[in-house]
């Protein structure tokens, strides 16, 4: 897939706001009862994925795991925090989310082709992105750190999977919701603006 300046410049833009978001409480958010941050930096790779393609999505993903480990490893607010310096942990996932929103999105528009302005689509790429964000850093802590990650966290090691859901359960609702009401709003009035259904 070619990079045109369209594509440049919108990956640009998200590029930046998701480092403007994880250089503010914005984008991850600490929580008082979790050793993890909830986030919304997720959104700016669903959204460059549903506009521009999976190529930009990619980049803007890893842009944003990039930016994970860079402040595990120069803010870290807890000692688990160091988890977040693998790329497996703080990349990967964060690059699957353009590849399931991308595919989510285009798989239920075609599912939904009388959904002429691609509400259904959105939300569920908005959905499934969010929780391939969640679930795949949590589950890439749980198989990779379980036992340490307990420790750190001064918790049984026997106990770290149920408390890694219960993360992923305060977290990805929550999460899974404010994506779906922004990734909507902003697909909205970037279709009346590019005057297309993307």
């Amino acid at each position: 897939m070619k990079l045109t300046t369209r594509k440049l410049a919108v990956t640009g833009m998200l590029a930046a706001i998701s480092i403007i978001l994880g250089l503010t409480p914005i984008g991850l958010i600490p929580l008082p009862f979790s050793p993890t941050k909830a986030t919304i930096m997720h959104i700016p790779v669903i959204i460059g994925t549903i506009v521009e393609g999976p190529v930009v999505g990619l980049i803007i993903g890893l842009i944003f795991g990039v930016f994970s480990m860079y402040q595990a490893a120069t803010m870290p607010t807890n000692p688990a925090q160091f988890v977040f310096l693998d790329p497996l942990v703080a990349v990967l996932p964060r690059l699957l989310i353009a590849i399931t929103s991308y595919l989510v999105y285009r798989e239920v528009k075609q599912i939904f082709k009388k959904d002429t302005r691609g509400v259904a689509s959105g939300i569920a790429a908005a959905a499934v992105g969010t929780l391939t964000n969640t679930v795949g850093v949590l589950l890439t802590i749980y198989l990779r750190y379980g036992a340490e990650y307990a420790e750190k966290l001064g918790i049984p090691p026997e106990t770290v999977g149920g408390f890694i859901l219960g993360i992923g359960v305060s977290h990805g609702i929550p999460e899974v919701i404010v994506a779906i009401i922004i990734v909507t709003a902003v697909l909205q009035g970037l279709q009346r603006i590019y005057r297309k259904v993307f």
